[in-house]
């Protein structure tokens, strides 16, 4: 990690307040960006994490007709949902807001009329689908079709969710109305576009393949390739930010357009919230800035908000942006609209108390090179032989041992055998390697590295039984705890942005605060009282 920035701006993708969060989310964005933060704050870095929901949109005004409730019904219900799913995951953000605001409608319209009045963006006129049964303007979201590519009946307008490939509504074969079902006709309109070609040679140049995944930067890469196009920024619907310019009415400023500055505006919400100047964050080149999203948000994230932030002018650009693949769910893909799913607030009443578990098994199936699946057979397999049977198996072990031979205090051990020196040195150098995998994104593997260590615990003191020798090799007995006691410690400062209420709870068996990262290496654990 540079040493040349102080300050670090984290954001995780803003959840769409239509519907509840699923273990997709959870594990492909929410988690890795809790381990990354928790991490820095560990290396004691100056970070703030931001999210918040994003409450405009298409699938919004659906979602409202069909549960025949208002639109501010929809996203009052849903943020209160995500909002509560998220905090009892762990997912310690420093703020959490909602594009709904008052602070992001006045963020965003400030940020559109900076580009309007600076001549940046451009109107022009064009021809649109509309629904004349239903008298309006058709947003992309409201066009199904049939996908020129992989022949899907149900494609959207922007995108087909089958075979992932981002369309315009001009390309689906034998378009419908979401709203009405009837064949929409083109229809005289006029928006406000993102002129991107401008920006091809400054995006070519400025964004770095040195730290982008490959599935980031080959998605980026074929966008620029194929040539940029202007994007709309503004649309002809009543649900949103209206377009800031005096006498234009019944247009809004588009989602892609309006979303990604809630991580600004977030930001500036928590600044005045917590007396701090948010500028810092988004305006100084000694900040990182870097966007933890779905793999379906990376275009918006690699092309346009970078664009939208060079024309403004004033902010920082992204130095990463870390997109996993997608999670099924036992061998299929998941999908909301078939509920197919393994919902966070049902799971939460379903498995009272075992965050952590989920937080684990989804690390480790997490999709960061390639799809992977999530299924219930190894959800009850992995917990009961890798969490309970061997890590908490040795922490319950070698508590209960200290307890009965030495009264929970912690033994001074004898003479060190070249074992024990081994397991000390295995110690000392396993902050710096899980740091560093954490550092570079490889969250799976770094709870892999974890696991090595209480695996390392459970073969050391099954091997050395404690329990055989108390009566006639006290003195050994004693090392042989010492050392047991010293993977405790180490698992449980290890185990906090992994598995927080894990590590909490651990530390209150062995009295112990979490440490600054770069402490643990050096630290001894000879003053524990277990109990």
């Amino acid at each position: 990690m540079s040493e040349k920035y102080h300050y670090n701006t984290i954001t995780a993708a803003l959840p769409y307040a239509n519907g509840p969060l699923h273990i997709g989310h959870l594990g492909g964005v929410y988690i890795p960006t809790d381990i990354y933060v928790r991490y820095l704050r560990r290396k004691e870095k100056d970070v703030i994490f931001i999210c918040g929901s994003d409450e405009h949109g298409v699938p919004i005004t659906l979602r409202s007709k069909k549960e025949c409730i208002s639109t501010q019904e929809v996203v009052d219900k849903y943020h209160s949902i995500i909002k509560e799913c998220l905090e009892k995951f762990n997912i310690s953000f420093d703020h959490f807001s909602r594009t709904s605001s008052s602070i992001h409608h006045k963020t965003v319209s400030s940020f559109f009329k900076e580009l309007y009045h600076k001549d940046l963006i451009i109107e022009e006129e064009s021809k649109q689908f509309y629904d004349e049964k239903e008298g309006q303007f058709l947003a992309d979201r409201y066009i199904l079709g049939v996908c020129p590519y992989c022949k899907n009946t149900k494609a959207f307008g922007d995108q087909c969710e089958r075979c992932g490939i981002y369309l315009s509504p001009n390309e689906l074969i034998s378009p419908r109305s979401a709203l009405s079902g009837i064949s929409p006709i083109l229809k005289e309109t006029f928006h406000w576009f993102l002129p991107l070609p401008n920006y091809e040679a400054f995006l070519k140049q400025c964004i770095s393949k040195k730290f982008w995944k490959t599935n980031v930067y080959s998605q980026y890469k074929s966008w620029i390739e194929g040539g940029l196009k202007p994007r709309s920024i503004t649309r002809d619907l009543n649900w949103g930010i209206p377009v800031p310019i005096k006498e234009i009415e019944n247009k809004v400023l588009y989602v892609w357009f309006d979303a990604p500055i809630g991580y600004i505006s977030s930001t500036i919400e928590w600044a005045i919230n917590n007396k701090k100047n948010w500028k810092i964050f988004w305006k100084n080149k000694c900040t990182s800035l870097i966007n933890f999203i779905g793999k379906d948000n990376i275009v918006f994230h690699c092309i346009i908000f970078p664009v939208m932030l060079i024309a403004h002018g004033d902010y920082i650009l992204p130095r990463n942006i870390h997109a996993n693949e997608f999670l099924n769910l036992e061998n299929k893909k998941i999908s909301t609209s078939r509920n197919w799913a393994v919902w966070l607030h049902a799971y939460l009443e379903e498995f009272p108390n075992q965050q952590d578990v989920l937080r684990y098994i989804l690390i480790t199936k997490m999709p960061e090179n390639k799809d992977n699946n999530f299924n219930w057979k190894d959800f009850q397999i992995q917990n009961n032989s890798e969490l309970v049977g061997i890590l908490g198996n040795f922490i319950h072990r070698t508590l209960i041992l200290t307890k009965k031979f030495f009264f929970g205090i912690v033994p001074s051990p004898s003479t060190l055998r070249e074992k024990d020196r081994k397991v000390i040195k295995t110690l000392q150098l396993i902050p710096d390697n899980i740091g560093s995998l954490i550092e570079n994104y490889h969250f799976k593997q770094a709870l892999n590295e974890f696991m090595k260590i209480a695996r390392m615990g459970n073969k050391y003191i099954s091997e050395e039984a404690p329990w055989k020798r108390h009566k006639h090799d006290y003195m050994r007995t004693k090392t042989i705890l010492y050392i047991s006691l010293q993977i405790s410690g180490m698992l449980t400062q290890l185990s906090g942005p992994f598995l927080p209420r894990t590590s909490e709870r651990m530390m209150k068996m062995l009295r112990i605060k979490a440490l600054p990262w770069k402490l643990l290496k050096k630290k001894n654990y000879s003053y524990l009282m277990i109990h």
